[in-house]
């Protein structure tokens, strides 16, 4: 072999292994006595309103461990502290800063984005590197079919989150007057993985019912108008209408349908907490079906925050402007103590040995219970649904964690 073929081929296996080396996680270390999680938020766009609550969940529970005492790894304590980057709600840009935080920042535990859309960008990237990453805002069940082994979900996909009101509908039918294969069912969703996933869902559920589906709208990812919607139900007149489109979509709903005064015996929609629609339109929003991952009045517990009421409790004290916890807020929390609590099963700050530990976990927290199925989705914690009565939210559904019965048919705006 001649000099100039030795020395290209020592120049070839060089950059070969530095391109290894640049895939492959490096020992995850903490900075001093502070172990950093990642986490790129929308501060900015049309997620960030969520994105503050996103944020607000995440900074007290770092703030709540650090108090009681750090994350104990492998006989050393340590302080918890995030890093933060504004994704500007757009997914391009997410996923360019959790390569950053990765590649430049050198992070090893990433905390999720708010939305679907968003983890879909970002997954695949923490993915490559073997950065694990928890997430409570990414309900997506096409998240969970990618074969991911890092991404891990707290909260419960997306399409359980409006289909109790489809069997709430059915119990309660004979208060219209109608059998359960006799009620109609609206539809208008978001077009976006979340929304439309969440349709899956009430279509499935309704399909075992026998329900017939009257209006089955997409509505525009940038959505400012749901007039056309909104006619053909006080044309049509279902017993459900069913809506998804995020904070937006909510207010939106609930502005119109007063302001068109469409009634409808029931209404099933995300985001009402997030939208603070019970604060924004009083009265105007009574008796609206809210889907929650979590509410202050379920019994979980655990030993940072004690009681699920306990925990709003705090949350209100800490941030101004909230009358009731958004569940977005509640489950980033939770995504913070379920690292804690990987760490210190880990005994470990390497990415893979955490990634193992995350997989087994098995816990209990103020906002329920956590166990990851091998995709990586919770499978521990039932969606709930609550409903609007006279500016409070009150859990009517499912029935083990029922406060009161549904008011089923709502009243009509002639009524109200």
């Amino acid at each position: 072999m001649s000099i100039h073929t030795k020395l290209l081929a020592t120049l070839t296996m060089g950059a070969a292994t530095a391109a290894m080396l640049m895939f492959v996680p490096t020992q995850a270390k903490a900075d001093g006595d502070t172990i950093t999680l990642g986490a790129a938020l929308s501060f900015t766009g049309k997620y960030s309103t969520n994105g503050k609550h996103t944020k607000n969940g995440y900074d007290l529970a770092v703030k709540m461990v650090n108090k009681k005492g750090g994350v104990k790894v492998g006989g050393k304590t340590y302080k918890l502290a995030v890093k933060y980057y504004d994704d500007e709600s757009t997914p391009a840009r997410g996923a360019q800063l959790v390569e950053r935080l990765i590649k430049q920042d050198g992070v090893r535990y990433m905390l999720g984005p708010y939305g679907s859309g968003l983890t879909k960008a970002m997954a695949p990237v923490s993915e490559k590197y073997g950065i694990p990453m928890v997430e409570g805002n990414g309900a997506s069940r096409s998240l969970f079919n990618k074969g991911y082994k890092y991404l891990f979900a707290v909260l419960s996909t997306s399409e359980q989150y409006l289909a109790e009101s489809i069997r709430l509908a059915a119990q309660n039918s004979a208060k219209v007057g109608k059998k359960p294969n006799q009620l109609t069912v609206a539809l208008a969703m978001e077009n976006d993985p979340f929304s439309q996933d969440i349709r899956a869902g009430v279509l499935d559920d309704a399909k075992k019912y026998k329900m017939k589906i009257v209006i089955d709208d997409k509505l525009p990812k940038e959505l400012n108008d749901m007039t056309a919607t909104l006619t053909k139900v006080k044309a049509l007149r279902p017993d459900i209408l069913v809506v998804s489109g995020h904070s937006k979509g909510a207010a939106l709903a609930i502005r119109q349908l007063d302001q068109m005064k469409v009634s409808v015996p029931m209404l099933a929609m995300t985001h009402c907490e997030a939208a603070k629609i019970q604060d924004k339109f009083p009265g105007k929003s009574d008796y609206t079906l809210c889907a929650t991952q979590w509410a202050a009045s379920m019994a979980y517990s655990d030993k940072w925050f004690g009681t699920a009421a306990q925990y709003a409790d705090l949350f209100r004290k800490t941030y101004e402007g909230y009358t009731v916890v958004p569940y977005q807020a509640a489950e980033s929390t939770a995504s913070v103590l379920v690292y804690v609590d990987a760490l210190e099963r880990a005994k470990s700050l390497s990415s893979k040995d955490v990634r193992d530990a995350l997989a087994a976990t098995n816990m209990q927290t103020f906002y329920g219970n956590v166990k990851f199925a091998k995709a990586g989705n919770n499978i521990a914690k039932p969606m709930a649904l609550r409903q609007i009565i006279k500016g409070k939210y009150v859990v009517v559904a499912p029935s083990k964690w029922a406060e009161k019965p549904v008011v089923f048919p709502m009243p009509t705006w002639d009524q109200r």
